[in-house]
This record gives structure tokens, C-alpha cells and sequence, in this order.
């Protein structure tokens, strides 16, 4: 397999990532440093393994946790650039102490039904300044910074008081937890019939938002 070869969720979780996992086309892990300074020199030190490969993450370094993206851009999704590069950073992690919290990685998406998605998306493109996802039908912050918006096809608006929800996309393994919280704090089960790809559930009043992960879907999209 070269290195322009997009990668399945399964095939990624075969190479034994332990600090690393698969959220839609990229690979997240979040390390807990303790204080900003060790932060900062994992930062560092994950900047001079990716200036020598060649191979750009995005980092997000904050009081106490470094985040990490990584993905192959010219192909939009994960590669054996990004395995390789993954366990680099694993080990620099390890050296510097600092442990994963993979159970802490999480996207946010936002849904918005429509029965004409295609007369509605060029103003949120441009209201939000997003841009075509090269992969789906949606809008995407080539940035990595604004949430991916896409369309939920509606034959009529069938839920007036709610036409956007959340997705929250986790692990598959912190799926259930998560809408058992959800569910112990008030929610309901609105439907569990496409779990573990997603479930839907809502609040008190009858908002609803899905906890998805990428598990029995068609190439772990």
C-alpha cells in the first residue's frame, strides 16, 4: 500500500494505535501535559518530526492538553503517512511523560434539514465562508477551525421547531457511555435503530441530537 492510499477505520485500528482514533477522515488524539510548558515542548518536538517527514498535523495547544489532527490533504483522509507519524508522536508523548486521552477525542457536525438542500447551500457556503468537501455532500472549514455543515434531506419540514441538530461523533467504544449520560441527565431515546452507527435522542422539550461513530458504515465514512 503506498502512501496516497486512504486507509479504512478498521485498517487503522489493525496498526495498534493506542493514543490515536479514527473521527470521520482523520486521526485525533488528545494528550493531558498537566501544565502549558510541557505542552509546549511536545508541541515542539511533534514540529521537528513533522518538519523531517514532510507531513503537517494540526495542533491545538491549550492550559493542560495538547490536541492533535492528522490526514493526508491530498487525498483527504488517513494514510500511512499519518500511521507513521501518529506512532512518532506517540513516542514523544511517552518520552516527555505525558499520557493520551483518547476517550476525550470528539467532532462536532451540524445538520440542517431541508427539502431543497441545493437551492439553500450556496448562501451557507458563503455566509460561513466554508467550501466543498471534496468526499460528501457537505460544506467543510478547509481550516479544521468551523464544525462541517450538511444537509438532511426532507420531503416537507416535518419538525418546524427544529430544523438544525448536532451530531457528535466519538469514538465507537465511548458511544454507549455517552448516550447513557445523555439519557441519565433527562434525555430520551427517540431511536436506537442504526446504533452503533447513531443514535437519536432528545432533550426535555423534544430537541433532538445524535451521537454517531463511524461503525457499520460503508468504508468507515
Amino acid at each position: 500500500m503506498s502512501g496516497t492510499d486512504t486507509l479504512t477505520p478498521q485498517q487503522v485500528e489493525a496498526e495498534g494505535l493506542a493514543d490515536w482514533r479514527v473521527l470521520f477522515q482523520a486521526l485525533h488524539a488528545r494528550y493531558r501535559t498537566g501544565d502549558f510548558a510541557t505542552g509546549l515542548r511536545l508541541v515542539e518536538a511533534i514540529g521537528a518530526a513533522a518538519e523531517e517527514m514532510d507531513h503537517h498535523p494540526d495542533l491545538d495547544l491549550r492550559y493542560g492538553q495538547v490536541h492533535v489532527r492528522l490526514f493526508s490533504h491530498d487525498v483527504f483522509g488517513v494514510t500511512s503517512r499519518d500511521t507513521t507519524l501518529a506512532r512518532r508522536i506517540s513516542k514523544l508523548a511517552a518520552g516527555l511523560g505525558v499520557t493520551a486521552v483518547p476517550a476525550a477525542v470528539q467532532v462536532l457536525e451540524i445538520a440542517l434539514d431541508s427539502a431543497q438542500p441545493d437551492a439553500i447551500k450556496p448562501f451557507w457556503r458563503a455566509v460561513l465562508g466554508l467550501q466543498d468537501s471534496p468526499l460528501h455532500d457537505e460544506l467543510i472549514d478547509g481550516r479544521g477551525i468551523l464544525p462541517t455543515l450538511w444537509f438532511q434531506q426532507t420531503v416537507a419540514h416535518e419538525e418546524p421547531r427544529q430544523r438544525f441538530h448536532l451530531d457528535i461523533r466519538v469514538p465507537p467504544e465511548e458511544a454507549f457511555a455517552r448516550v447513557e449520560a445523555a439519557l441519565g441527565a433527562g434525555g430520551t431515546l427517540v431511536s436506537d435503530d442504526r446504533a452503533p452507527t447513531f443514535w437519536v435522542l432528545a432533550d426535555a422539550e423534544g430537541n433532538k441530537a445524535c451521537v454517531t461513530t463511524w461503525a457499520g458504515r460503508a468504508e468507515g465514512g
